[in-house]
């Protein structure tokens, strides 16, 4: 592999940033492909397919042959509040192979005996989130119903490009919610960007239905998720 190559790719997983590996098969050569970065037009396709798959392989385009390594960060839940609902989607995330870290200062349901196993930390998301920052690799679910507390890391959420920000509510409740976020500088397109109310519609009623609906709709974005564009702080 070539030097430049290598110090690129250490780079981005430093950073957390998806990068692919091509090489091509017939000639030796190697190159570099950041998500959201140039891509020549024959291989756009197939490395937004890469991207979002996560898997590497041969591809064959206009006559070549190719080995795309994909390299991507793993993709974290961050779940606000430490409700049942949480209990139950921290477990199925875990399984499903996301990172989750749950975020509620209430005392009284952050402990640790209703989340054995679990990352989790009771303390105010706007002290924890300066030290354990969002990216574009992360998921932000809010789910306390207090705007107190689900309001800030939405909007930081939002501002980081998070692949996926739910928040927990009724359809009158988050219409106060984006008034609010809007007051705090917030665009309709990045309003436009929560989900809510929260989870896939499959008619969900008890907290670990909901669970399953808001793990569904994390995974679907994930797999969805614009690849062309630039990933990034977009404060």
């Amino acid at each position: 592999m070539d030097a430049a190559n290598l110090e690129q790719l250490n780079a981005a997983r430093r950073a957390r940033k998806a990068v692919i590996l091509v090489t091509n098969l017939e000639h030796g050569t190697d190159r570099v492909i950041v998500e959201g970065g140039p891509v020549d037009s024959a291989l756009s396709d197939t490395v937004a397919a890469a991207f979002r798959s996560g898997k590497s392989g041969i591809c064959e385009i206009d006559g070549g042959r190719y080995f795309l390594n994909v390299h991507r960060p793993p993709a974290h839940i961050v779940i606000i509040g430490a409700v049942h609902i949480s209990q139950v989607l921290a477990q199925m995330a875990a399984l499903a192979g996301f990172d989750v870290h749950i975020i509620d200062p209430r005392t009284a349901f952050a402990t640790p005996e209703r989340f054995a196993g679990i990352d989790l930390t009771a303390d105010w998301p706007a002290d924890v989130l300066k030290d354990r920052p969002l990216d574009s690799y992360t998921a932000v679910v809010a789910v306390t119903h207090d705007p107190k507390i689900d309001d800030l890391p939405i909007a930081e959420a939002l501002r980081k490009g998070c692949f996926y920000v739910g928040a927990l509510g009724s359809r009158k409740t988050h219409v106060s919610r984006l008034e609010r976020l809007k007051k705090e500088g917030l665009s309709e397109g990045e309003l436009s960007r929560i989900k809510g109310p929260i989870g896939l519609d499959i008619g969900a009623s008890s907290p670990a239905e909901i669970a399953v609906a808001i793990l569904a709709q994390i995974i679907q974005s994930l797999r969805s998720r614009d690849v062309a564009s630039p990933k990034g702080d977009k404060a």
